[in-house]
């Protein structure tokens, strides 16, 4: 085996101008803020917008209904996340997959600002999900793409990387709340759309710091191989078409749809990944090791995401938001997550760097984020059974201040791992295979909601949180195997 070092890990290495880190880091922490900004802005007042009264300024379908579309939606932003990593992988490279679906972002919400009723819905929502799913694999690659495999300044740059998000979701939510609140719902989509925008102009300004990184399609796909796979996305598109126009896919059953695709999708995923000659039995290895983690990482979004469905019908009708005498938007609470994530990120990140080789290992972190994502569905037991805005919102708080713990165990280390695992030629696709989890978590999300109502608040919370922590324990005592098919992976 040669000794000699790759001079280009010592230039990645070399480069900490931004706090310790590779430069690029700050583009690329730019441009997911101002695209969180947009989403979740957008997506905090999406569900009031569906359920809410005409004379309100919504749309006046149900709850059920309601939540089964933002589950859907939710899980179609994540779903999409294979399509912009083929594009990345195949065709373009994840540099200009990455600005082509920013540009698809803003115009989702643009139509959103501009189109009325379910028509300005359904393009605006299918513009983000796909565009979302587009820029968040191939930022999440490019962010890998900074780091050597084995230097340890990783999981801090994806724990600094992911506070960004939450900048964007901090902001988003109360800056789209107010502008609904005092100007109605499309004034709030439009405001979505003008952070996307800033996104964009900084991002253009800022690629030459990449350095050619993500330029490329590492894996291109043949000249002669393209009318193929352009007959094939036209079928997918007659298909889906014909499944809505014939009552197949309805409101009420988005969510189930997107997650049975989801689960096909994995499965075929993970199938052409392990099957494949370009991978050697190291990383085969490897992924076998991710088979565990993905299960784990399902689990854990199907109750995280929760936040856009359960809590978000919670916090309008149950939640107590009288502040000094003035009722503040239930999509605010959508901010409370964020403001935790932008404490206590850096303190995580900070953590792993000085325990380095003695921090936990990747699934122990994976299990004690879904215990914890538990013990938070177990929480809400003490403030069941009141009636409406009774609950007070210091107990949403504490339990928000859970779902952020179990999120810093889990979200920012899965993003780092599924980049340390992937296999060199399925690199943006292995990070859409981390995204596949968080899509078949989102939509459950939307399913599991419908089954929750007032009345029945104790069993409903007690079975989905037992439920997670009974995966979190099952994970944990199955880590020293894992780790062992991680073939040297931390």
């Amino acid at each position: 085996m040669s000794d000699t070092v790759d001079p280009r890990q010592d230039e990645k290495r070399a480069d900490t101008g931004f706090f310790g880190q590779p430069f690029a880091l700050a583009n690329l922490f730019g441009v997911e803020m101002w695209e969180r900004f947009s989403f979740y802005g957008m997506q905090g007042i999406l569900i009031y917008y569906l359920y809410y009264s005409a004379a309100d300024g919504g749309l006046g379908i149900s709850e059920a209904s309601a939540t089964s579309i933002v589950g859907a939606y939710g899980g179609t932003v994540y779903l999409s996340t294979i399509l912009g990593a083929w594009i990345a992988d195949r065709l373009l490279g994840s540099e200009r997959t990455l600005f082509y679906s920013a540009v698809l972002v803003m115009l989702g919400h643009i139509a959103l600002a501009v189109f009325p009723g379910l028509w300005g819905v359904g393009v605006g929502l299918v513009c983000v999900a796909f565009g979302s799913g587009g820029l968040k694999a191939n930022a999440t690659s490019l962010v890998g793409d900074l780091y050597d495999e084995h230097d340890e300044r990783r999981d801090a740059g994806f724990s600094i990387f992911y506070m960004g998000i939450n900048l964007g979701a901090l902001v988003g939510p109360l800056l789209t709340g107010w502008a609904q609140d005092t100007m109605g719902f499309h004034a709030g989509f439009a405001l979505a759309a003008v952070g996307m925008a800033f996104g964009l102009v900084q991002y253009t300004l800022g690629r030459k710091h990449l350095r050619g990184i993500g330029a490329t399609a590492p894996n291109p796909l043949p000249s002669d191989q393209r009318t193929k796979w352009i007959a094939i996305a036209a079928a997918a598109v007659i298909v889906i078409a014909a499944a809505c126009l014939t009552g197949l896919v309805t409101t009420s059953n988005m969510s189930d749809v997107v997650v049975a695709l989801t689960v096909v999708a994995a499965i075929g995923y993970f199938a052409i990944i392990l099957s494949s000659r370009r991978i050697t039995a190291i990383e085969r290895s490897r992924v076998y090791a991710f088979i565990p983690m993905f299960i784990a990482s399902a689990v854990f979004w199907s109750l995280f995401q929760q936040q856009f469905t359960t809590v978000a019908v919670y916090s309008d009708k149950r939640l107590d938001r009288n502040l000094f005498g003035w009722d503040f938007p239930p999509s605010w609470v959508q901010s409370i997550n964020p403001v935790f994530i932008i404490i206590f990120a850096g303190v995580f990140a900070a953590a792993w760097t000085k325990l380095g080789p003695r921090q936990p290992s990747s699934p122990v972190k994976f299990a004690m984020g879904t215990m914890i994502m538990g013990l938070a569905f177990l929480a809400f037991i003490p403030m069941s059974g009141g009636g409406a805005n009774s609950a007070p919102l210091l107990g949403l708080c504490g339990i928000l201040l859970l779902f952020t713990f179990a999120e810093l165990l889990l979200s920012p280390v899965g993003l780092s791992l599924s980049t340390k695992l992937a296999p060199e030629a399925f690199h943006t696709q292995m990070v859409a295979l981390f995204f596949l989890s968080v899509a078949l978590g989102t939509a459950m999300a939307g399913t599991l909601a419908g089954f929750y109502n007032e009345n029945n608040e104790v069993p409903y919370f007690t079975a989905i949180g037992l439920g997670s922590i009974a995966v979190g324990v099952l994970l944990a005592v199955g880590s020293p195997w894992i780790k062992r098919l991680m073939k040297g992976v931390h």
